[in-house]
Order: C-alpha cells, then structure tokens, then sequence
C-alpha cells in the first residue's frame, strides 16, 4: 500500500504539474496581447574549454547559473545532482567518503570517481575533495556521457565543472547568516574589489558551519553526527600586460565530526540489556533489509572524522592572436582520519569475538600541471591541443583494535600493538605514488552554417606503484620484509586511447540535434595488500590485490529545442553504455577491510528529458527525468549473476518544482520554491539480495526579498515528509540512515 507521505509527494508534483498548464494557457495570451518575450535564461558554458551557449553544444548538459545556485540553496554536490536526471550521490562513514553513480557507471568506497571534478580549471585528484562545502559561485556544468577525450581517465561517466566567482574592479562584498534544526549554525561571505585598479584585483571568500547533529547514540546519550566545518578561499587576478594574465588561488577546509555512524542490521539485542547483543542468539535479528531504517545508535565508542583540504593553483594565460595558451599548475593536499565502533557497532564488547575498533587514515598529497593551446572561436574551424601531468603520493592504513572502554587510540603511520587501553589487533597500510600523463586534441569545424562535425582524442597512461609496509598484519608480497624492503614493493600501468566523435545539426534557430560515439576510462589501482586472502578465507570469491581499469563505450543521440517564443525549453538525450569491468564494494567486518571488486561487463541504456518552462512573469516551472536499464552481462566469478541489476545504479530519478517571485514594492518582494525529488529503486550488490525501494523528497523555500536582490529573507524545509531510507547499504547488512526533515533561516545581505 502506498503510504499517505508518499501520495501527499506525488500529489504535490501532479498539482505543479496542472498548475503549470492552467498558468501558461492564461499567460500565453496576455503575454502576446503586451507584445512580451519572456524567455528561459540562457546560460553561458565551458564545458568545451570554450566559452559556449549551454543550447549550442552537443552534449548533455545539466547548467545552474549564479540565480539558479542561489534559489535552490546550493551549498553541497548532493544538492544540484539531485536536479540532474540520471545522476546519484550516496554519502556515507565520513565527511569525504561519496558514491556517485551517472548513467550506469558508478563509483564504491576507496574508489576513483566516474566523473572529473574541475573547479576554474583546476582538476580535482581524489574523491575526498568532492563533498566540501561550495559558496561564492557563479555556475555549475554537469555533463553526463564519457569526456575523457577532454578531461581524462576519471571522465568515464562525464564531468562536474564549478565556476567560482571572480574578483571584481570595484569593491563589493556579500554575507548569509543561518540557523536550522539540530542547532546548526552557519555563516559564509565574500569580499572583492581593486587593489591597483585593473591590474591587480582579490577576492576572498569563507563559509562556516556548526551543527551539533541530528541522531543519537542511546547508550552513550550522545548526538553522533556533528560536524564544524571551515572553508577559506583567496584569489588574486593579474593583468601582466595587453594580453597575458596571471590567476592565483589557495583553498584550506578542515571538517571535524562524526564518523562511522552504521548499524548491523541481523544484530539480535539482548531484551533486559538494551544496545547488548542477545548471548543466546547474538546475530540472529532481522534478515538483511535495504529499506529497514533506523534512525539511533548503540556504540560503545562515538564515531570521529578529520578531513583537511588544501589546495594552491597558478593559472597563467596568454592571448597569441591566432591562439590563447593556457597553463594551470596546481598543488593539492587531503587527510583523512576516521576511526569509530567495529562490527556489529553496539555496546557489547569483544563477547562474541566482535565489535572492537577501527580507523582509517589518508594522506595524500599531489602536483598536476595541465597546458592547453586553443584556437579562436570565432572561426569555422577550431582547434585545441594539450599536454597533462599528475603526481600523487598517498598513504592510506586501516585497523582494528580490541576495546578496553577507555576510547579509541589514533593510529595512522604507527600501529599501536601494545598500547594497553586500545591495543591494535591489525594493520594494513601501505604507499601508493602515481604518476599519469596524458596529451589530447581535439578538432571542430562548421562544415556548414548548420552542421558541425568535432573529432577529440586522448592518450592517458597511469603508472602505479605500492609500497606495502613490512609490519602490516596481513599477507606480504614474497620475500617483503623490514630487512628487504625493495620485496615490498608492487607496479602496475594503465593507459587507453579515449576518442570522441560529435556531429550537431542545427534544424532552426530554436531546434539542435546532435550524436556523439565516445570511449572512456578509469584507472585501475591496488586494494591494501593482503585483503585478497582475508576475503578468500572469508568465502568472499573474486577478489584480488590488483583492480583492473574501466573501460567504457557509449553511443549518444540527443536534441535541445527552446519553443513557445523560448518559454519552453525541452532537452532530451538517448544513450547506450558498454562498460568493462565496473567495480563494486565489499566489506570485510572482521579487518575492517574496504574492498573493490571487478565485474566483467555491464550494459546500461536509457534516455533523459529536461524541461524548463517560464508560465507567466516571476512563475517559472521546471522538470526533469531519467531512465536506466542497467544489468550485468558477464560475471566469470558468479555466472549465475548474469541478468542481474547492475550495483548503485537507481532505476529512475526525476524532479518537478515551481518557483515564484515578484515585488510587492519597490524595496519589497516575495519569493517562494517548491519542488519534489524522486530516487529510484536501486540494488547494492550483484546477488541483488535486497533493494532500496524508490522514494520521493519534498522540499520547500518562501521568503521576502528586495527585488534588486540586495538582501533576503528565506526560511527553507528538506525532506518535508521525514522520509526514512538508507543514504548506503553495504552487503550484508551495514546500514546508514539518511538526512531526517530538516528546516533552515537564512539571512543575505549583498553590499
């Protein structure tokens, strides 16, 4: 039976939906009667490297200009991707741990992203940067689709580029204070202006935020999902001459709060001990259950995470006339600490020969250089040619540790065996130093005034070595040892030839059609040594010490139409994903281990529809939906799995809202946004045991505001309903709970 929040949610959506037609049959006349154009707002974009029309280009692209980012209340990823069709996020464990899936292709625990993250052309190199909070915008791309031709080996399922604003010529700041549920305070702000008129200019920008959390621990009677978290970001923008300029910018996060907040889902609770596992029968509870939500905790020990970002970039550019040379140097730094509760996260301890304590630490640190030489673009055939470079050195160790109930010693480098209060029972830990170039091309030429025909090209190899440490707990390479450290040590090469093709054809002025063949790749990598023999014991099959890369194929046919006098816009796109070896995730409660596994090969098809429509002045309607069939085609560990639901990969997504704004008087304005979010059913392993049941989240935002946005007043509701689902399932039976309903009051003021 459908339950009443769920009608409520789809209702809400149908009734936007009839609001739209009712409004748009009134206003269409009124509006021809004036003489009026009123038209969706056009959105300049670089997702060629090029400044673009979002409608001109032949890719799927999802945009959100500095309006739109500020409407919706973007502050993280999970809220813009929950307005792209065919795109997902999971976020779970800790402030840098994220999943995301697009079009079939997905991303697990330890894992490299599907997609390029690149934020003014610097290009993100771990996974744990994606989740920090954004503030100070101007526009966010996403593209769906493999562009590895222009962004490299993680663009395998498309790309993600954030543009931040720039530093201004004359001086102008803004601030937002805000408070929500769970005493969550925030506060971000900007200033920018000249320092040396046109030659030299700044900008800095910060965000802030104090939660004291959601969910609690009933055994310890504590709130087990607080976080702070402080971002700074300063920039400065030189012009050195006529045409050459220099773009200077450093970024610091630091993330401190919860961690480790699962629960096992067959974990039988003793009935005269509350959070004690039952002696009779201490795992004998609920069968494993995707949509079984729980929503408090039984640890002995409060989960804690670090996450620090730090990142400087350089960019320096250079207009040759015939061409502009671009060259971006970037220096990145991410740690991550977590440590919290073992298997099977309650308060008994070591009674079954279970439920001590784990950590997890990584150091990364990385140099990428990219230089770029693109032609003009106001010429009928346009070229681009570049060179890229990345080296990275990270350390990552995982344990676990016997709990004496006197908290949870920090290990990272050094494992700490004969601590009394915390003793590590294991340790996995190793360094891992890659370096990975690449050179690209690409070509585009108006063959006629209406078609365009644009050929990429790109080489990426990726050399890996690991250095496994010699006191580990786990399996050694032959002949590793303290005494012979050169054993130790493990090499692996991944590289592939990306091609793209793309053709556009211009219709009318209102109507593109376009098709692209496209190939993309992921990097393959090592799991932590030893891990393979823990999951053979275990009687996990399939598991190696070497993940092999990921190879993807996709066909693409798509059109972009802006109708009605351009009150309607409506895009679409069809495509089909031959994907080789995509990974998934399987945990290891006994060590702690986080492991990545190879499917053969996976087939996803499926289409997206995007429409946008302006019904009347201020009233605007938007929507959006995405399908994907995805199965497993080979599985040599299991060929009985074949036909299955590819893991991560939800069914459907789809969003509908409306927005409404209009002044009241000059100095006075009214602003309101409703919108409902549906995510699709969705299966987290190949055995497809159990699936998360699709669900729908409705969200609301009303406020005053002066109509020349100088300030505003906007109180918003997320998950209006309380909706209770799983934000990750591991297999199993590792559940998470995602966000409860939660409200915001926030003030801007822009000067």
């Amino acid at each position: 039976m459908i339950s009443v929040k769920r009608k409520l949610a789809t209702g809400a959506a149908l009734a936007c939906m009839a609001i739209v037609q009712s409004a748009w049959a009134q206003d269409t006349g009124a509006q021809e009667a004036q003489g009026e154009t009123m038209g969706v707002e056009d959105i300049v974009v670089t997702a060629r490297l090029r400044n673009e029309n979002l409608q001109d280009i032949p890719l799927a692209v999802t945009a959100f200009s500095e309006q739109s980012i500020a409407d919706r209340k973007i502050e993280g990823v999970s809220d813009f991707l929950s307005a792209t069709p065919n795109i997902s996020i999971n976020q779970s464990q800790s402030a840098g741990v994220s999943f995301i899936t697009v079009r079939g292709v997905s991303q697990v625990r330890n894992g490299e992203s599907p997609v390029a993250v690149v934020i003014d052309g610097v290009q993100q190199v771990s996974s744990r940067q994606l989740t920090q909070d954004l503030f100070d915008l101007e526009r966010i791309e996403v593209l769906r689709g493999p562009q590895g031709a222009l962004y490299g080996r993680n663009a395998i399922g498309g790309a993600i580029v954030i543009t931040t604003k720039k530093p201004s010529d004359t001086f102008e700041g803004s601030a937002t204070l805000g408070y929500g549920r769970g005493q969550d305070y925030r506060a971000r702000g900007s200033v920018s202006g000249p320092i040396a008129g046109d030659a030299l200019r700044f900008r800095v920008a910060a965000s802030y935020r104090n939660l004291d959390g959601y969910y609690r621990n009933t055994y310890l009677n504590r709130k087990v999902d607080g976080i702070e978290d402080l971002n700074l970001r300063g920039q400065l923008f030189a012009q050195l001459g006529e045409n050459f300029t220099a773009d200077l910018k450093a970024q610091y996060g630091r993330t401190e709060g919860g961690g480790v907040n699962f629960q096992y889902q067959s974990a039988k609770f003793d009935p005269a001990k509350p959070c004690f596992l039952d002696p009779a029968n201490p795992f004998g509870g609920p069968a494993p259950d995707a949509d079984r939500v729980v929503r408090s905790f039984c640890a002995t020990n409060l989960g804690h995470n670090v996450r620090k970002t730090g990142q400087v970039s350089l960019k320096l550019e250079y207009d040759a006339g015939f061409a502009t040379i671009t060259n971006v140097t970037a220096y990145d730094r991410v740690q991550e600490y977590v440590a919290g509760d073992q298997f099977a996260y309650t308060a008994s301890v070591d009674v079954f020969g279970t439920d001590g304590t784990q950590t997890q630490f990584e150091d990364m640190k990385a140099w990428s250089n990219e230089l770029r030489i693109a032609s003009r673009s106001d010429q009928a055939f346009r070229w681009m040619v570049g060179a890229y470079y990345l080296d990275t050195k990270r350390f990552i160790s995982t344990t676990t540790g016997d709990d004496n109930l006197q908290g949870i010693v920090s290990v990272r480098r050094t494992p700490q065996f004969t601590n009394p209060a915390n003793p590590t029972l294991s340790f996995f830990a190793d360094d891992n130093h890659n370096r990975a170039w690449a050179v690209f091309g690409n070509l585009a030429y108006d063959v006629t005034d209406r078609f365009e025909l644009s050929v990429a090209g790109r080489y990426d190899k990726d050399r890996r070595r690991q250095t496994v440490r010699a006191d580990q707990t786990g399996s050694l390479p032959p002949g590793c040892s303290a005494a012979a450290p050169g054993n130790c040590i493990k090499r692996n090469s991944y590289d592939l030839f990306q091609p793209k093709v793309s053709a556009k054809y211009r219709v009318s002025d209102n109507l593109n059609l376009f098709g692209s063949w496209g190939v993309g790749f992921r990097s393959g990598q090592f799991n932590q040594s030893g891990v393979a023999a823990v999951a053979q014991a275990a009687g996990v099959n399939g598991v190696s010490d070497v993940v092999q890369q990921e190879e993807a194929e996709t066909f693409e046919l798509g059109f972009k139409s802006d109708l009605f006098d351009r009150r309607l816009r409506l895009n679409g796109t069809f495509y089909t994903t031959k994907d080789k070896n995509p990974l998934y995730f399987v945990f290891l409660g006994a060590i702690g281990g986080q492991v990545l596994v190879n499917i053969d090969r996976v087939r996803s098809t499926g289409f997206e529809l995007e429409a946008q429509a302006k019904l009347a002045e201020g009233l605007d309607a938007f929507a959006n939906y995405g399908y994907t069939r995805s199965r497993i085609r080979k599985y040599s560990v299991d060929p009985s799995l074949v036909g299955n639901q590819t893991p991560y990969v939800p069914k459907d997504s789809w969003a509908a809202g409306l927005q409404y704004r209009t002044a009241i008087t000059d100095d006075f304005g009214l602003f309101a946004r409703a919108d409902v979010e549906h995510h699709g059913r969705q299966f987290w392993d190949p055995e497809n045991s159990t699936a998360r049941s699709s669900y729908e989240l409705a969200n609301l935002r009303l406020g005053v505001e002066q109509p020349d946005g100088r300030w505003s007043l906007i109180a918003s509701v997320d998950n209006l309903f309380d909706k209770k689902y799983n934000a990750e399932w591991v297999l199993g039976g590792f559940a998470q709970p995602g966000l409860p309903r939660t409200w915001s009051v926030d003030f801007s003021i822009k000067f």
